[in-house]
Formats: structure tokens, C-alpha cells, sequence
């Protein structure tokens, strides 16, 4: 008998949480992605992605892999945002959902994002595509590639290093890492959340400017300084990006938070990693408000949580190889499993994972966010403990 559920291709460098989004609204879903994770593949048939010469993961690769799905619908998540190419032939035949080619070629240009908002009115990091004159000597600046994200390639810049073509220059802004997570109809916005950051946390193997999880902001405890003008602020930021770019689905700015104002950083412009955080406190199917906003009708705007929801993504420490995922052990009870509620992106056993490389991702939802942080922490220490005693050498897990 034929599926009669709307079928939509997810793809991206990850599509679990999305894909499950998906599958819980009630659609078939097909999925290329860099892993295929043991619990993607329970909601989803996965697409192999095929790499000619042992090549990484790429938006065109995986655009590629999905013309063998005869989808009507298709969505996409990290690293498609930089390749607009690969999003129109994502779309070829199909439903998009989101931001299309053109809308990607502008919001993801950081000169012309920052000149669209401070146009606006909205404080910005001075954002260069060349080194500074003298007279801003004075200012801390960040190297950033043009087409990245979580972090990756993100360094200090000090005068006479040079400023290629795929890089960037941006102001340096002091103050706590965040983003703003909305729905757009192409004109109008609506804020589903905000979220501070974890970034280049040791407890989760992550160093640098790594992106590592997110704290969704509560009711009960503030997450930042002055949070209710923070939210305030970062809503109308969200509205002035999604009127100036024409965005539309789920969308989130990331920003830097200082004493209640967020500098913006980058737009998303499509389904992020701190979104979950959402669903899991809300009960709200992403993927549906997707949908909706993606066809011009916006949902009313949720209320913060009572407990602060958080995520962690738990990478490598070592090269290792998986065991069996279904012993691994919180710390706060060594002889209790850990349940899907708290476990995700969870790899087969056997699977050999390269120092660097995320192994899974794991939850928390805790009464402040010091109590979450360290619920984290303890269940990334039981990942690291179940891990350890099977560390080897020379190991890659196969995606970027």
C-alpha cells in the first residue's frame, strides 16, 4: 500500500533533529547527511553520500546524492546556506522550504548584512573585507571565513596577516555568545526564543570559537544580563533581518550580548542547532512552523519555559571506536542508560570516530542554567567514560 504522508528530502551536514521534527508532524522523509546516525535512520530513509576520492562532506555532494529521491518537498540545514547552488538544485522538481538562491546570496554576504542593519538603526561590529587603517588599530578584530559556520576557521587577526578573498574581518565584540531563533513569511517575523551559546567548552572537547550547544533562555532563570530588553531587542533585530533579506521559514541571528543590546554576528537562514531546544520546551513541531512560515502564515509567539532546555554536541577527545551506545551510562546514576530524552545523534556500533569529531549530542533541562550546564557536563563525562576503554589510533569518521 502507498505512503500517503507528504514526502519531504531533508539535507545537510546534519538533518536528525530536523528529520524527527519532520516524522513527528506526520511527513515521510528521506535525508542526506554527513553521518546517518543510528537514530536518524529510525525516522528516516537515508541516502548514502557518495565521495568521489574520498571527498568530504559538501552541500553539492549531498544535492547531488538527493536526485534519487522522488520527494515533493525539500528543506535543508547547515552548510547549504553557503552554497546556493547546491539549494537550487536541491529544489530542481521540488517544494523548497526556506530561503531560496537569491535571499542566500545577500544575507550570507556579512558587508551587506551589516550595512542592511545598521542602516536600520541596529548597533553592529565594524565588518571589513580588508585589513583596517591605522586609525582602528585599536579595535580587537576576528578572522572569519566567508563560507563556514559553528566556529570553524574563526581565529584572532593581528596587523599584517593577510585577508584573502574567502575571509573576513569583523570587530571583535566583548560580551556572551547568543542567537535569536524566529519564523519569517517574506515580510514579517516572529521569535520563538533566545539562546546563549556554549562555545569552545573543554567539557565537551570543543577549544576555540567551536560551537558546542545552547541554553534556551527561561522565565525562571535569566540567562543574561538585562534579558527581558536583550529579548526585547533581539526580536526587533530579528524582524529588521527577515525585512530586509525577505526570509522566510525558521531562521536565527546569532549575536554577542552586552549589557542588554545584541550585536549581531550572522544570519542562519535556515534550521539551526539551538532550534530543538525549542521544540523540546514547547511540544511545537519546528518542522511544522516551517512549513507554515515558508508558505506565508507566521504562529503566535511561544512563552519562555519555567527550566532552562540544553544541549551539548560531545566531540572526540581522542580517536575512538563505539562500543554499544545503549550501555552508556549518565553520571548522576552509573547503572541507569541513558534515554533518547537525553541522547541523540547516537552512532552504530563499531563506528570508528576521529578526535574532533562530534560523537552525540546530549540534553538537559534543569531549573537555572548552572544546574543544566553541569547535567551536561556529567552526561558528556559518561560519553567520554563509555568511550575510553576502546580509544585507537588512525581513525576518521568520514565527514566534515
Amino acid at each position: 500500500m502507498a505512503d500517503a504522508r507528504p514526502h519531504v528530502l531533508i539535507a545537510g551536514l546534519s538533518t536528525r533533529a530536523l528529520a524527527a521534527s519532520a516524522a513527528r508532524a506526520g511527513y515521510r522523509v528521506t535525508a542526506v547527511d554527513a553521518f546517518g546516525d543510528a537514530d536518524l535512520r529510525a525516522v528516516a530513509y537515508v541516502l548514502p553520500l557518495r565521495r568521489d576520492g574520498g571527498a568530504a562532506f559538501s552541500a553539492g555532494l549531498a544535492a547531488e546524492a538527493a536526485r534519487a529521491s522522488d520527494a515533493g518537498l525539500a528543506a535543508y540545514t547547515s552548510s547549504f546556506e553557503n552554497a546556493p547552488g547546491a539549494v537550487a538544485a536541491l529544489a530542481r522538481g521540488r517544494r523548497l522550504l526556506g530561503n531560496g538562491p537569491a535571499v542566500l546570496e545577500r544575507v550570507r554576504n556579512p558587508i551587506v548584512l551589516m550595512r542592511a542593519l545598521a542602516a536600520r538603526g541596529f548597533p553592529v561590529p565594524v565588518t571589513r573585507a580588508s585589513a583596517p587603517p591605522p586609525s582602528l588599530d585599536a579595535r580587537r578584530w576576528l578572522l572569519k571565513p566567508r563560507h563556514s559556520g559553528g566556529g570553524h576557521g574563526v581565529s584572532p587577526w593581528r596587523r599584517g596577516r593577510p585577508v584573502g578573498r574567502r575571509a573576513y574581518l569583523q570587530e571583535r565584540i566583548a560580551g556572551v555568545p547568543g542567537s535569536v531563533i524566529f519564523a519569517a513569511d517574506g515580510r514579517r517575523a516572529v521569535t520563538l526564543g533566545i539562546t546563549r551559546q556554549l562555545v569552545g567548552e573543554r567539557a565537551f572537547g570543543a577549544r576555540g570559537f567551536r560551537y558546542c550547544g545552547s541554553l534556551l533562555a527561561s522565565r525562571g532563570s535569566p540567562l543574561f544580563e538585562h534579558q527581558a530588553e536583550l529579548l526585547e531587542r533581539a526580536t526587533a533585530l530579528a524582524a529588521a533581518a527577515a525585512e530586509a533579506f525577505e526570509l522566510r521559514g525558521v531562521n536565527t541571528v546569532d549575536f554577542v550580548a552586552r549589557r542588554g543590546v545584541p550585536y549581531p554576528i550572522e544570519v542562519n537562514p535556515r534550521y539551526s542547532a539551538s532550534m530543538e531546544l525549542v521544540e523540546r520546551a514547547t511540544g511545537a513541531s519546528l518542522f511544522a512552523l516551517h512549513v507554515q512560515a515558508s508558505g506565508g502564515r507566521l504562529p503566535r509567539a511561544p512563552s519562555l519555559a519555567e527550566q532552562v532546555f540544553g544541549k551539548a554536541i560531545v566531540y572526540a577527545r581522542q580517536d575512538v571506536v563505539v562500543d554499544e551506545p545503549a550501555s552508556w551510562t549518565d553520571l548522576g546514576d552509573p547503572d541507569a542508560p541513558l534515554t533518547d530524552a537525553l541522547l541523540a545523534d547516537v552512532p552504530h556500533p563499531g563506528e570508528r570516530i576521529a578526535r574532533g569529531r562530534p560523537i552525540c549530542t546530549v540534553f538537559a533541562a534543569e531549573p537555572d542554567a548552572v544546574r543544566c550546564v553541569g547535567a551536561l557536563e556529567a552526561a558528556a563525562a559518561a560519553i567520554y567514560r563509555a568511550t575510553a576503554p576502546r580509544a585507537t589510533a588512525d581513525l576518521n569518521r568520514g565527514a566534515a
